[in-house]
């Protein structure tokens, strides 16, 4: 009895933080925040950044971003209505069918044929490619992070 106590009540407690979120949980919000929405700003070559087009109204894709503030600096509510955005373009079941990993992808890496911004992770071993796959697949931000913030380059 005190084993099953054991395995059914300590092991989760300590393991848990240790292990990705269950499959019907949605991905972490400050981990997004800290490892994805940053992203989003970071400048590519010629100076494009996901965010000019993919904030613009005439953009007509599933990503929309909110429009930064004078602050450079999205608010908590922008953080979460880009949150809710950028689920509609990842796949839980199945993360390297997510559009957001395919997209921008090379093509010869295993990215789509087509993205208008561009093809700026010429492989999978790319760090931003692998920070978004492990959001999807669930990492969480550490325990002391875990205060959502403004998104920065």
């Amino acid at each position: 009895m005190i084993r099953f106590a054991l395995w059914c009540c300590v092991f989760p407690a300590v393991l848990g933080p240790l292990l990705p979120a269950a499959p019907g949980a949605p991905p972490d919000f400050n981990y997004f925040v800290q490892n994805v929405a940053p992203i989003f700003l970071r400048e590519r070559s010629g100076g494009a950044r996901c965010y000019n087009c993919h904030s613009l109204e005439s953009n007509e894709s599933k990503l929309h971003l909110q429009p930064l503030p004078p602050s450079g600096h999205w608010s908590e509510a922008d953080l979460r209505k880009n949150y809710e955005s950028v689920l509609r373009v990842i796949d839980r079941s199945d993360p390297l069918n997510s559009r957001l990993l395919r997209h921008p992808l090379a093509r010869e890496a295993g990215g789509d044929r087509f993205h208008t911004g561009g093809k700026f992770w010429t492989s999978r071993d790319d760090p931003e490619w692998r920070a978004i796959k492990a959001w999807i697949e669930g990492a969480k931000a550490p325990a002391e992070k875990q205060a959502a913030g403004s998104a920065q380059p």
